[in-house]
């Protein structure tokens, strides 16, 4: 299965995870005091790891993500906005909250989701580096 149709499955199936984090258990679900932080930053998190996937399935033309730099690269100015967002929610206008947690949790998300995308990166280039006969 080639690198596009992973992330189309892995971005989907994260938002549906979301969903369900933000619409059915938190409003829905008695959750343990002790699990309330997790489950709290569970979508930052989540949403923070879909960034190089997403980037491959939705922002193909500009993001090309063929090499380590160009995912390095995307996943930074992923976490960027990401941290402007979360800055953004200080303007009482939009009635968001703003939290440092929510940029941790972004920042360990990002690095996560930059691992399993660079470890599928080399696993779709290994079968065409492996089909090349040297001379």
């Amino acid at each position: 299965m080639n690198l596009k149709k992973i992330s189309m499955y892995v971005v989907v199936s994260g938002t549906l995870l979301i969903w369900m984090i933000k619409f059915i258990i938190r409003p829905f679900v008695h959750i343990p005091h002790a699990w309330k932080p997790f489950v709290g930053l569970a979508p930052n998190l989540i949403g923070s790891f879909l960034l190089p996937f997403g980037a491959c399935w939705l922002f193909r033309r500009f993001f090309r993500l063929e090499t380590r730099q160009e995912l390095t690269f995307t996943c930074c100015f992923g976490l960027l906005l990401v941290i402007i967002n979360e800055y953004l929610q200080r303007i009482p206008l939009f009635g968001r909250t703003f939290d440092y947690l929510d940029i941790i949790s972004s920042v360990i998300g990002v690095f996560i989701g930059h691992l399993v995308f660079a470890k599928l990166m080399t696993k779709q280039s290994a079968p065409l580096n492996a089909t090349v006969a040297p001379k």
